[in-house]
């Protein structure tokens, strides 16, 4: 069976088909020209059209209804409530033909929300950026969601068309064109997609068939329906959705917001037979592909292949390494960092990939997580800085703003020196304090009105005192933008780290606690040093040997208080450190 949504043939033909169980007849309505679809097995209607050109608009009439736009649509020039348009996949003349897709093993992921990253907005603003990231290391660009929201301001999670991108960003083609761009510098791109709910306006699915089911609830809204009746054509759109990004817009991977709330008690999981599809149209293709899963379970199952019980994702990003470092850092212990601020939670999280591997969670009230048994350190996504922990809060501040430039520098340290895949959020490189703020752009006011208040209750059941801003007010969006200009010291510690990364020995590092506030990694020749502590005087004892600082994030080259360490050590005793920074030494000589 042929895909769904319009298929351009090329010479002006065009296939069309889409899934309509309830429907007794279906017209597809070509702006005036009315075409009905022939019925098929399973609820399908199909038809093969002349006379249809790339650009054109289109709906479905379900019964002789209201005219809606394609569930499958690859764009909506309009908006979520315009036509649908055909798009020809082959429009863009691809340059990547020797591109093979991300090397897992040095994976520096760079997240970016395409509508503020830039003054523009747009897909096409973002290329200029390209080497710059490429220069500070960065080895993959993560785009928050990008399908079709309603308005122009949005974080993604509203999307409502699982495989158009948004219009406003440049569509289809300036995707396609971004795409490009990165393989030609050397990064990969991997695109957040939303496969857990859709947003509250512009979802026609409910109209087209059993999209959702009643059995479950998300945070967000109804559930999908992956496992109820009728559920395997449901699973067919997000399917093929998840290969289009892949095969149409060379996407070389995916990451899976909140996989969780994607509900499913079936023996086949969704999530494995979308990740079979993926990576059999990959492979097709020549290219390697990424699975990421976004969860706060703890479960070692999304990692684990199939043959071991697992669902064959390739990895999850670790919420407690980001929680246990940003309670050691800001003091903040309300809500979820109820279980942290101890620098044990840390600890932890460095020699297992989560901090809760079957503990008890205050936070909880019952034991969370299993044992990440057989799973390597890249399989891990660690970041100081997100999307969500920075824009969930009330006022969206950013660490920089909340602990000061050591605890930013310190942090990027710890992120970027552990053996785990790390994630930088957009600006982080410069130690943006601008916030990252909650916004949208609902056309329908009751909406509009629903989301505020919805905010405001959120943030006060979060603890946050601050009022939240106006989702809906332009001035949110703007004040979201990171600043634009030269990275300074901080862009060049974050350079600094990356290349010494390079250098760090691979696996788990093993951890030892020095006092409260100290850990020292142990990663092959080299020692690296966090410290937490706010008082001066600190110090730590290195195993005996003769050492090389090899960095400080103390430095006054990095805009620190000058590193207190000599610049070799012939190690008897203790070593200063500076308050809240992270030293890194090399041994030398025999055994190194």
């Amino acid at each position: 069976m042929s895909g769904l949504g319009a298929t351009y043939l090329g010479a002006g033909r065009c296939r069309f088909r889409v899934w309509a169980p309830r429907a007794r007849r279906v017209d597809l309505d070509l702006g005036g020209r009315v075409v009905p679809l022939r019925p098929g097995p399973r609820g399908y209607h199909a038809a093969e059209v002349e006379g249809v050109a790339p650009g054109a608009r289109y709906r479905y009439r379900l019964d002789g209804g209201q005219a809606l736009p394609d569930p499958a649509s690859r764009h909506q020039p309009d908006g979520v409530h315009g036509p649908s348009a055909v798009v020809d996949p082959a429009a863009h003349a691809w340059s990547d033909g020797a591109w093979r897709g991300p090397d897992p093993e040095s994976l520096i992921l760079y997240e970016c929300h395409v509508g503020t990253c830039t003054a523009e907005g747009t897909f096409a603003a973002i290329i200029p950026r390209l080497p710059e990231l490429a220069r500070l290391g960065v080895t993959a660009l993560e785009l928050m969601p990008v399908v079709q929201f309603p308005g122009t301001r949005n974080w993604g999670y509203d999307g409502v068309y699982p495989f158009a991108p948004q219009a406003s960003y440049g569509g289809p083609a300036g995707l396609c064109r971004l795409v490009d761009a990165c393989h030609a510098q050397g990064l990969a791109v991997i695109l957040d997609v939303v496969y857990n709910h859709l947003g509250p306006e512009g979802d026609h699915l409910p109209a087209f068939g059993p999209y959702f089911t009643a059995a479950y609830h998300t945070p967000w809204g109804a559930a999908l329906n992956f496992d109820g009746p009728d559920s395997d054509e449901v699973r067919r759109l997000f399917r093929e959705s998840a290969v289009h990004w892949v095969r149409e817009c060379h996407i070389d991977g995916l990451r899976l917001d909140a996989v969780q709330a994607i509900l499913d008690r079936s023996p086949r999981p969704f999530l494995a037979e979308l990740a079979g599809a993926v990576r059999r149209a990959a492979a097709a293709a020549g290219r390697g592909v990424l699975l990421i899963a976004e969860s706060d379970a703890n479960d070692p199952r999304l990692l684990r292949p199939a043959e071991r019980g697992g669902l064959g994702l390739d990895a999850v990003w670790s919420d407690d390494f980001h929680h246990a470092l940003h309670a050691l850092l800001t003091g903040e212990r309300g809500g979820y960092y109820a279980d942290f601020g101890d620098v044990r939670r840390l600890a932890a999280a460095f020699a297992h990939g989560f901090a809760f591997t079957g503990q008890r969670s205050r936070y909880r009230r019952r034991r969370h997580g299993a044992p990440a048994t057989g799973c390597a350190p890249r399989q891990f996504v660690v970041f100081s800085q997100n999307h969500d922990q920075i824009g969930n809060r009330a006022a969206g501040e950013r660490l920089a703003a909340l602990a000061g430039p050591d605890a930013a520098r310190l942090a990027a340290a710890a992120v970027l020196l552990s053996p785990f895949t790390p994630l930088l959020f957009m600006g982080e490189e410069r130690g943006e304090t601008a916030p990252f703020l909650y916004f949208t752009s609902h056309g329908d006011p009751g909406l509009a009105e629903a989301v505020r208040e919805g905010r405001r209750r959120e943030c006060a059941a979060a603890g946050w005192a601050a009022e939240p801003p106006d989702p809906q007010a332009e001035a949110t969006f703007a004040r979201s933008r990171p600043a634009v200009g030269g990275s300074g010291p901080m862009g060049s510690l974050y350079a600094e780290l990356i290349r010494l990364r390079g250098e760090l020995g691979p696996g788990f590092a093993p951890v030892r606690q020095v006092g409260r506030d100290t850990l020292m990694l142990l990663r092959g020749r080299h020692v690296v040093a966090l410290h937490f502590g706010r008082a001066e005087g600190a110090s730590i004892d290195l195993p005996a040997g003769r050492w090389r600082r090899r960095l400080d994030t103390a430095d006054r080259r990095w805009g620190g208080p000058g590193a207190p360490s000599p610049p070799e050590v012939e190690c008897a005793g203790a070593v200063a450190m500076a308050a809240r920074s992270c030293a890194v030494f090399e041994r030398l000589g025999e055994g190194a």
